[in-house]
């Protein structure tokens, strides 16, 4: 970066900082600012005759200008929004110095430069709030140009909307887009919501490893790093699952942790190398109980956004009132296939995905080729949120058997615009069945299936001192962002999105 030559607009800006020095000016102080108000607060509070913001100091960036002789106008744009701000000569300059209106204001001062101003509020000749200013200070130069972005009647023009430039840079985006700062406010809503009723239900909130010596608790593809001390190979975790049931072995009344997992696969619009999940653990419960618990922490986050349960999802309307739709993976491929493949082995259940031109591969067991069929043909039907439940059990390494149905298990995963927002089981806990279930990972492993569960020994030695029944639950945090801020890519709801590193090259930056 810093051997990238200068743009025009950024030497001009490297000789006004160095122009703001010579005056004597620090341009980027130490000193605390104290401000006492946002903009927000005076545009939406700001009463004319009360004369009720007598002395403001607040602080932001400068994101346009209008000098205009002796007096100017400027727009200032905090964390809460923007405000105008009007700046005389003679105000700032009462003396006969008016170097730091002629030269430092009018001259020396950027679109993008942060300041800090003091005076009061008022209400011009067009009826617009403003800052009337009777004294500025430099907080920051900014020395790069913003592009440039217009608003006019609350609409922006000219906004960055290259998603190369947005992801890569958000700290740009970030600043002239607002509306995105909006959805990661929103993003911090939504796990607190959640919080909120967890810790209202006096469960606990932990935090387990990330680096783990056997990447455990679901079907991916680990990161692997290298422990130099101990001389080990460690894994970023893929789930916390099993780290959250050893404590409830421990005997807590349940716990839950927001996570950072990590998964060496593919990425796409709803997949990140890096996510966020809730994973939550309740003893003396099962999966049918986790759905109406689901339902509620749903609902729950939708109305503590929106205020209400019917949402807005590109061209859709969601409604997530509960109690929401229930089906079993079985049936819901007979409902859009035509074919019940309740009864077929592995041989008939590939001859089934060949003549409806289903992809699969000779490593997929049984499972994963019923799992394949689902997410095919059925999985993008269910736009309302449904519950789909009842798994194979060869997916499903970490669930109880049914209690009713055999070969299945008592898992669901729900369903909102054809996509996974939750994943649940009834937790098994007979040690002799788990440790039976990874071995028959191990064999799935050794077959070629790459994303198959290493063998946790000491999981399982956690198990035999005795885990009570359990239900457990996961929801991805990225997704259920996506679907209740209306957005349509997972980068979108990721401040800062896994991308291909740069490749500078010595052509200007602008």
């Amino acid at each position: 970066m810093s051997n990238l030559p200068l743009s025009e607009q950024q030497q001009i800006r490297r000789d006004s900082l160095n122009e703001i020095r010579k005056l004597g000016i620090n341009p980027y102080p130490a000193a605390e600012y104290k401000t006492n108000v946002f903009a927000r607060d005076i545009n939406n509070n700001f009463k004319p005759e009360e004369n009720n913001f007598p002395n403001v100091a607040l602080a932001g960036r400068i994101m346009s200008r209008r000098i205009m002789g002796n007096a100017s106008f400027a727009e200032l744009m905090d964390s809460s929004g923007r405000i105008q701000i009007y700046v005389r000569r003679d105000d700032i300059c009462p003396g006969e110095d008016k170097t730091m209106y002629n030269t430092v204001f009018k001259r020396l001062l950027d679109i993008g430069d942060i300041i800090g101003i003091k005076g009061h509020v008022f209400k011009t000749q067009t009826g617009e709030t403003t800052v009337h200013v009777k004294e500025f200070t430099i907080l920051s130069k900014s020395l790069r140009p913003l592009p440039i972005v217009k608003e006019k009647d609350g609409v922006l023009y000219d906004a960055v909307t290259d998603p190369e430039m947005r992801y890569r840079r958000r700290y740009v985006d970030l600043i002239i887009n607002p509306e995105v700062r909006d959805v990661f406010r929103k993003r911090t809503r939504i796990i607190q919501s959640m919080r909120e009723l967890f810790n209202l239900r006096g469960y606990l909130e932990v935090e387990t490893p990330v680096l783990q010596p056997i990447p455990g608790g679901a079907a991916a593809r680990p990161f692997i790093t290298h422990h130099n001390t101990l001389d080990i190979p460690l894994y970023l975790r893929i789930a916390n699952e099993l780290y959250l049931k050893r404590l409830i072995v421990g005997g807590y009344e349940g716990v839950y942790e927001f996570a950072k997992d990590f998964r060496n696969e593919g990425m796409d619009r709803n997949h990140n190398p890096e996510f966020t999940v809730m994973e939550i653990y309740v003893p003396y419960k099962d999966y049918i109980w986790m759905m109406n618990f689901t339902e509620e922490i749903i609902s729950k986050a939708a109305m503590d956004l929106h205020g209400k349960t019917d949402i807005i999802y590109g061209d859709k309307t969601i409604d997530l009132t509960p109690p929401y739709n229930r089906i079993s993976m079985l049936d819901a491929i007979k409902e859009h296939t035509g074919i019940d493949i309740s009864g077929m082995d592995e041989q008939e259940l590939r001859k089934t995905l060949d003549g409806l031109e289903v992809p699969h591969t000779s490593d997929m067991g049984k499972g994963k080729l019923i799992d394949a069929l689902f997410g095919e043909k059925c999985e993008h039907h269910y736009v309302q949120p449904t519950f789909i439940t009842d798994y194979p059990a060869e997916t499903s390494p970490l669930t109880k058997m049914h209690r009713s149905k055999p070969g299945l298990t008592e898992r669901f995963e729900l369903m909102i615009n054809g996509k996974e927002i939750a994943n649940a089981y009834s937790e098994l806990n007979d040690p002799i069945d788990q440790l039976e279930r990874f071995q028959e990972q191990l064999r799935l492993s050794e077959k070629g299936d790459k994303e198959a569960m290493f063998i946790d020994l000491d999981f399982v030695r956690a198990l035999e001192y005795g885990m009570p029944p359990t239900s457990g639950m996961g929801i991805g945090i990225d997704r259920l962002t996506m679907l209740l801020t209306n957005q349509p890519s997972i980068q979108d709801v990721l401040l800062f999105p896994q991308m291909k590193p740069e490749v500078h090259n010595q052509k200007t930056e602008e």
